[in-house]
């Protein structure tokens, strides 16, 4: 059959929302750049333009034509360039949308697919389809579809109100302030417009939310969600760390073996939970400075700007300022958690560091001969008033910035134990606060629960127990953890074990 006509029937079978969210997807706000291949060219027309004038006449003419020259791209496109091309993150992102979507026309070639997963050296697991999509957009496709066109169309309104932010966009206009957003498809549109444009505007990313949230607060609640829906809902899911689908994330696992007793359980332990919350996993045995490094530079691939977020486990002997490593060297904390969260491929995402060591030999010892044999190693208030918000102060958003940020911000570091102090483990099982940690991640899943409140749970419960030195003394003590975080949004827990899905990967 003709591949016109193919194109042709492939795009007859796909609905109007599905179009307008396989072509959302397709136009990936932060993809990477520069990229070989790229012409740097604004495409500010090619993302909004067609959005535009779709809601402006009700007409999914420039969408079809837009998909029309991606597939015809992709048809006569040959992978045989050494670097990585723009047109093979398009590739990627453009079949795995389809995927997603369930409308993977006939005709792709998927050993194109395959020959790109190789340019990006992909593993097995990594070419499950659900690791291309961006979780950032998949969370707005959900705030999408828990509002109603009416919903869609006071966000407009609301948004052509700030004269200084529309000035002088040729596609707003095109759009005019009116909008019927009720024929199908047309809601989807106009928001993945709005969406779009603030992001090109760089008045919001897969982190700051901010001035989208604020949109969508002046919807009228009654006439703007979809039934079951509230706009405190809608606001509230924008206000997690996206990290939607498998995988949840990148897990590495650094342990040294030498001289640290259940060293191997706790490797065990840690793999398991990773693989219950659906992460990809590498994990690195007794590292050395060198291991750190070659680490480092794996991390900067291209292949984990895919990633949603980052844990690292690092488990070894240490004092207050530093690491053992396997071969004696020391390194210091500081330099060890201030130089991963630096790398370009996770920026804006959460990155989430387990540091199991001593940081000192300090113990909070009990005494008494009642703890002697005992050891574990053997209404919410608002700010609603005017006269209170009056007072305070006024925030405009021409002292608002989102481009420039700290490279430790959306990191979060977990300490076994606090400054000075031991970090006790057992004999057969090692580090107790590993135990602990998996024990309760593992049992929260599913329950909403957000990796802080697990952190303060798993706080409270390594606190309650008793240990006792392994020297002579046989002192009893009790061990406290804590965490430091540069969060700015909530990370949570996936709703369900992710099991890997071998039927969902492109062919070899």
């Amino acid at each position: 059959m003709d591949e016109v006509i193919q194109v042709t029937q492939w795009l007859s079978s796909i609905t109007p929302r599905k179009k307008a969210k396989l072509f959302f997807f397709t136009t990936h706000a932060d993809a990477p750049s520069p990229m070989v291949g790229s012409n740097d060219v604004d495409t500010h027309e090619e993302t909004q333009l067609p959005l535009a004038t779709t809601v402006a006449l009700h007409n999914f003419k420039n969408i079809d034509e837009f998909l029309k020259k991606k597939v015809n791209t992709f048809s006569c496109y040959n992978v045989i360039e050494n670097e990585i091309t723009k047109t093979d993150y398009e590739y990627l992102r453009f079949y795995s949308a389809c995927k997603y979507l369930d409308v993977v026309p006939p005709f792709l070639d998927l050993e194109k697919i395959s020959a790109i997963q190789n340019k990006f050296e992909m593993t097995d697991e990594e070419r499950d389809y659900r690791l291309l999509l961006d979780s950032a957009d998949l969370v707005l496709e959900k705030v999408c579809d828990s509002l109603k066109p009416a919903g869609v169309s006071q966000m407009w309104t609301a948004l052509r109100k700030d004269r200084n932010l529309i000035r002088g966009v040729k596609t707003i206009d095109i759009i005019g302030f009116f909008v019927d957003p009720n024929p199908t498809g047309i809601k989807e549109c106009l928001f993945f417009f709005i969406v779009r444009f603030l992001q090109k505007a760089d008045k919001i990313n897969r982190v700051n939310t901010n001035r989208l949230e604020r949109l969508i607060a002046q919807c009228d609640e009654s006439s703007s969600c979809e039934e079951g829906k509230t706009i405190d809902f809608i606001i509230d899911s924008l206000r997690f760390y996206p990290t939607e689908l498998y995988p949840f994330g990148f897990c590495l696992i650094m342990r040294v073996i030498e001289g640290r007793d259940g060293a191997m359980q706790e490797i065990e332990k840690t793999m398991e939970i990773s693989r219950h919350l659906g992460m990809i996993t590498h994990t690195e045995k007794n590292p050395t400075k060198e291991t750190i490094e070659l680490v480092k530079k794996e991390l900067m691939k291209p292949k984990y700007q895919f990633y949603s977020s980052f844990t690292c486990w690092f488990m070894s002997h240490g004092d207050s300022n530093s690491m053992v490593l396997a071969d004696g060297e020391t390194i210091e904390r500081e330099w060890f958690l201030t130089s991963f969260p630096d790398i370009s491929t996770f920026q804006l995402k959460p990155k989430v560091f387990f540091m199991v060591s001593c940081r000192g030999a300090n113990k909070f010892s009990l005494k008494g001969d009642e703890f002697e044999g005992q050891s574990a190693t053997c209404d919410y208030y608002g700010i609603g008033s005017a006269l209170i918000r009056n007072r305070m102060l006024d925030i405009t958003d021409s002292v608002r910035d989102i481009s420039y940020v700290q490279p430790m911000m959306d990191t979060l570091v977990a300490y076994s134990t606090i400054l000075d102090h031991l970090s006790g483990r057992a004999n057969t099982h090692g580090s107790i606060y590993v135990d602990r940690a998996c024990v309760l991640m593992s049992e929260n899943i599913s329950r909403g629960r957000s990796l802080t409140e697990i952190l303060e749970h798993l706080s409270q419960d390594l606190h309650e127990i008793l240990q006792e030195t392994m020297d002579e003394d046989r002192i009893v003590y009790k061990q406290a953890c804590h965490y430091d975080s540069f969060f700015r949004k909530t990370l949570k827990l996936p709703y369900t074990r992710h099991p890997k899905e071998d039927v969902h990967s492109a062919p070899q």
